[in-house]
C-alpha cells in the first residue's frame, strides 16, 4: 500500500509534467511579450490598470528583472484577459529527488558498518552492498522526514 506522501507525489509529480516544456519567461518579461502581441499599446495597457504610463513601464521593467509581486502581476494578467499561472517545477521528478536523497542517506547510514565489516574480514560482495543499500533506501524514503532530509 502506497504511503500519503508518495501518492501525493506522485500525484503532483503527473501535475507537474505540463509546465515543463515551458522554459523560461520571455527576455522582455510576459507582460511586455503579452501586450505587444495583442497589439495593444503602452498607454492603453496602462488605462485599463488604472495607472500611469510611466507606472506601465516600471511595471515591466520589474517583471523582466524578476523584481514584480505576484499581486501586481496578478493584476496585469487580469488587465490583459489572462490567468496568472505560478509554479514552482522542479528539475526533475519529485520522485527522483527522494530515491536519490534516500539512497544517499543509506550509503552514508552504511558506510561505517561495510568498513568495520571488511576490517573483520567480513566483508560484503557489491551485488550484496547494493542490495542492502536499495533495502534501506526503500525504508528511508517511506519513513520521509528527518531520516531523509537530515
Amino acid at each position: 500500500m502506497k504511503t500519503a506522501p508518495t501518492l501525493a507525489r506522485r500525484r503532483l509529480d503527473e501535475r507537474l509534467k505540463a509546465f515543463a516544456g515551458l522554459g523560461a519567461a520571455p527576455p522582455m518579461g510576459w507582460v511586455r511579450a503579452l501586450r505587444d502581441a495583442l497589439g495593444l499599446t503602452g498607454a492603453q495597457l496602462a488605462r485599463r490598470l488604472g495607472i500611469r504610463p510611466a507606472s506601465l513601464s516600471e511595471l515591466e521593467k520589474n517583471e523582466a528583472k524578476g523584481a514584480i509581486t505576484l499581486a501586481t502581476l496578478r493584476r496585469a494578467a487580469e488587465a490583459l484577459d489572462c490567468t496568472l499561472v505560478y509554479a514552482l517545477v522542479p528539475n526533475r521528478s519529485l520522485e527522483a529527488m527522494v530515491k536519490e536523497a534516500a539512497t544517499s542517506a543509506a550509503q552514508k547510514q552504511l558506510a561505517a558498518s561495510f568498513h568495520t565489516m571488511e576490517l573483520e574480514g567480513q566483508g560484503l560482495r557489491a551485488a550484496d552492498k547494493g542490495e542492502m543499500v536499495e533495502e534501506l533506501a526503500a525504508e528511508i524514503a517511506k519513513a520521509g522526514g528527518k531520516r531523509l532530509w537530515g
